[in-house]
């Protein structure tokens, strides 16, 4: 039996310039899949077309999948692997102090590729406005406490979505972006637990390699006490961003 949703995703949201941000986009059709599927699984996510904005896109999902889909195109698709895939997708940890410090280092402040970025643009007002720094060890870090908005329901815990979405450039971060800018391709998240609004978290970011216009990165989310919240593993494909302007 399949889940049918209709997903528009609004401008908030955005990533690249007239596109959705990857993180986001990748949790709506991750978490879809991730409530169908057994326990040693986790939804990974690929990306296939630039996300498109304020318009009615139809999320489809069963055990074995889910697609996202603007009429007869495949925006992203969904497919269940084994967690073993991300075996090493949880960084060390950093002191909330440690992560603020790194914050001071944010090369996106001054030159960011996509400013309006959901997750760490600094001209997003409504964005989560993370600001990944590089902690000089192929690691990035950097702190969040999730906004009042961002909560699934009255018991005031953040929604996994957006989880997914804080997912995405503090692995973004720890590759040059400025001489390697890159988008999401594919995202394979797992969801450990889920802070409340106002929570303090830490999130980290950690290059993993690459492979011609492919780079491969992994991210952790921890909470003020130090337990993972959620992990991920990236790709992310080299581009041209005046494609997206």
């Amino acid at each position: 039996m399949n889940d049918r949703e209709a997903v528009r995703i609004a401008g908030r949201f955005q990533g690249p310039a007239r596109s959705g941000n990857g993180g986001y986009v990748a949790g709506r059709v991750g978490t879809a899949l991730a409530g169908l599927i057994g326990s040693g699984l986790v939804p990974q996510v690929t990306l296939r077309v630039p996300p498109p904005m304020e318009r009615d896109l139809d999320l489809v999902a069963d055990s074995s999948g889910a697609r996202l889909t603007d009429g007869e195109s495949l925006v992203a698709s969904a497919v269940p692997v084994a967690s073993d895939f991300l075996a090493d997708a949880t960084i060390d940890p950093v002191s909330p102090e440690d992560a603020r410090a790194a914050e001071a280092s944010y090369r996106g402040l001054t030159n960011h590729p996509f400013p309006s970025c959901f997750v760490c643009g600094p001209a997003n007002p409504g964005g989560l406005q993370l600001k990944p720094g590089p902690l000089g060890d192929g690691r990035t870090a950097c702190t969040w406490k999730p906004a009042a908005d961002l909560a699934a329901g009255d018991d005031g815990q953040v929604d996994a979505v957006f989880l997914w979405a804080a997912l995405d450039c503090p692995g973004g971060w720890a590759i040059d972006l400025e001489g390697r800018p890159s988008v999401l391709g594919q995202l394979t998240a797992c969801i450990d637990a889920r802070p409340h609004v106002g929570e303090a978290c830490v999130a980290l970011g950690r290059y993993l390699g690459e492979d011609g216009r492919k780079t491969f990165t992994a991210s952790t989310l921890y909470d003020a006490d130090g337990r993972v919240l959620a992990r991920a593993r990236h790709t992310w494909i080299t581009v041209d961003p005046a494609l997206f302007n």
